[in-house]
């Protein structure tokens, strides 16, 4: 089993930046894929960005290449998501997720391991 914690959520502009964490526990998650997803309301969850146990980043969903940065530290057991420029329209609660398979691909059905989720809210 797996535990995930989200953190570093929060209020910030249209343009502004935020850093996501997301602290695991029970087992490590140094060779397991990792993901972000986010789920704006009455919409479904996509997927963000994902990354290898080596550290090798998966695609990022096209709409945030360049502007979001999945990374890892495994000795801290602990994934990240850098948001950069970020748009009203990115308003969501955002998970991550563990992918035991270890393809971090977008494919929301490999994810075993869910954490509760860190809302993010963009204002205009």
């Amino acid at each position: 089993q797996v535990q995930l914690v989200e953190s570093g959520g929060g209020l910030v502009q249209a343009g502004g930046s935020l850093r996501l964490s997301c602290a695991a526990s029970g087992r490590t998650i140094s060779t397991t894929a990792m993901g972000w997803f986010r789920q704006a309301p009455g919409k479904e969850r996509e997927f963000v960005a994902g990354i290898r146990w080596s550290g090798r980043r998966t695609s990022n969903g096209d709409s945030v290449k360049g502007r979001y940065t999945i990374s890892r530290d495994n000795a801290k057991n602990t994934v990240y998501l850098q948001m950069n420029s970020l748009k009203p329209e990115e308003t969501a609660v955002y998970y991550c997720a563990a992918d035991p398979m270890g393809r971090g691909t977008s494919d929301i059905r490999e994810y075993n391991y869910w954490g509760q989720g860190s809302q993010v809210t963009v204002s205009s």
